[in-house]
């Protein structure tokens, strides 16, 4: 009988540097005196589960995603967990930088200590042997320099509401890597490979609203699976959620109404949850920490479900002030924001927002909830933000400042209690309350 695998002794974490700053870097495009509909865009919620190959009793790891961005128009491509810049892109070949979110699965309990998650980094060559079925070949590594590589074929067919993606992976793992994630650096089984199949599958409900599933299973090498902390030679994971994707029965790249901007926000921490705040009992902060935060908004959209409601893809950058409890640090923001405006008498706009924070340094209010409750803290958490803004030009009777909005917003950070790995199966967060000025151009 094989040996119970030493998890509990395996707490090396890997820390996802850079990844929201990546990826708001890389969605921030070159200023256009027109915006047009993208190809694709997308948000997608899912509930994922995956079923584990160590030698534990536990077998199985539930999550839930509250986003999945997609988006591909010019040189910039999200597709789920991955983000990419085209280097290169002809009818044939594309070159491309490379950065994929990969989860470590491991029994729920061991999470919050040994957050072995990891954002890769790399390259990918794609060969297009057609319209629908293309080839990839990837070098990737994570942040501690261990490599994988990837031989990818995908194939695309589209039918009706339908959209069928079979995919299969044959993947090379370095010795580092291979001992890490599978020997969980108690056994030492070296280089070798894998072989992964599945489909995602989606499926047009009505107008923007989707259905959404993905399945696959990977099978492990000889090596591998004799392994100590290996007592199944099989892994899979699971998906099944619903999204938001541009409505295909409308033309991409027809040119938008809705307008980038800018929106600069000050504002304060409060120890109230979100509720809270939403029914105006909100407390303030006794050490007044406070943050300032720039966001640019990327238009996509000018509707969904044929609702004046405008989309953004909408990075940004927030910077903590420090005060006795805390230094400065910085925050980066990625998520998709939508304004519905109407108008009594003065234009008004109510806007939501879903997305990804990333903390290079924990705040006072949050780490001091995470030790109440004895957690490990989340530098990576699931972003919200709801606002409340006018327009200023109709407010003043001014044309000068018909592209000012002055408004009210809460920034919100969440670990989803105890839900997602991603985030550690914590729960917990932030809440600030603040207040902007946003200008279109």
């Amino acid at each position: 009988m094989r040996p119970a695998c030493s998890i509990p002794c395996f707490f090396r974490m890997n820390r996802i540097y850079a990844f929201i700053f990546l990826c708001g870097v890389l969605c921030a495009p070159a200023v256009s005196a027109e915006y047009t509909v993208p190809e694709t865009w997308g948000l997608v919620f899912t509930l994922r589960s995956a079923r584990l190959p160590y030698a534990t009793d536990d077998k199985t790891v539930n999550d839930i995603l509250p986003f999945l961005f997609y988006y591909d128009d010019g040189r910039l491509f999200i597709d789920g967990l991955s983000i990419g810049y085209k280097a290169i892109n002809n009818q044939q070949w594309q070159l491309s930088a490379l950065g994929r979110y990969r989860f470590f699965d491991i029994p729920g309990e061991y999470q919050s200590e040994s957050r072995g998650n990891a954002f890769d980094f790399g390259a990918q060559l794609k060969y297009r042997f057609g319209p629908q079925f293309n080839m990839d070949l990837e070098l990737m590594n994570d942040q501690h320099a261990r490599y994988h590589a990837n031989l990818v074929a995908n194939y695309l067919r589209e039918e009706g509401n339908w959209r069928f993606y079979p995919f299969a992976r044959l993947r090379w793992k370095d010795a580092r890597f291979n001992n890490h994630y599978y020997g969980l650096d108690v056994d030492t089984p070296g280089s070798g490979f894998d072989f992964s199949a599945g489909a995602e599958v989606r499926y047009n409900m009505y107008k923007n609203f989707y259905l959404v599933a993905r399945a696959s299973a990977t099978v492990l090498d000889d090596k591998t699976y004799q392994s100590s902390t290996i007592d199944s030679r099989s892994e899979s994971v699971a998906y099944l959620g619903v999204g938001f994707f541009n409505d295909k029965s409308k033309r991409a790249h027809t040119t938008l109404q809705a307008r980038p901007y800018l929106r600069l926000a000050y504002g304060e921490s409060t120890p109230s949850s979100l509720g809270e705040i939403l029914v105006f009992h909100s407390e303030g902060d006794p050490y007044e920490n406070r943050m300032t935060s720039l966001f640019y908004g990327y238009p996509i959209s000018d509707e969904l479900f044929d609702l004046p409601i405008a989309i953004y893809l909408t990075p940004g950058v927030v910077y903590h002030h420090p005060s006795e409890v805390q230094p400065a640090f910085p925050e980066y923001v990625l998520a998709f924001k939508g304004y519905y405006t109407f108008k009594w008498p003065t234009r008004w706009r109510f806007g939501f927002a879903e997305g990804l924070s990333y903390l290079t340094h924990m705040t006072y209010i949050e780490q001091q909830e995470m030790d109440k409750n004895n957690y490990r803290a989340s530098q990576l958490m699931n972003y919200l933000d709801v606002s409340f803004d006018l327009n200023l030009g109709e407010l003043f009777n001014s044309r000068s400042m018909q592209d000012w909005w002055f408004g009210y917003s809460i920034h919100h950070r969440s670990a989803l209690y105890e839900t997602s790995s991603m985030f550690g199966n914590i729960k917990g967060g932030s809440n600030y309350q603040t207040v902007y000025l946003q200008y279109h151009w």
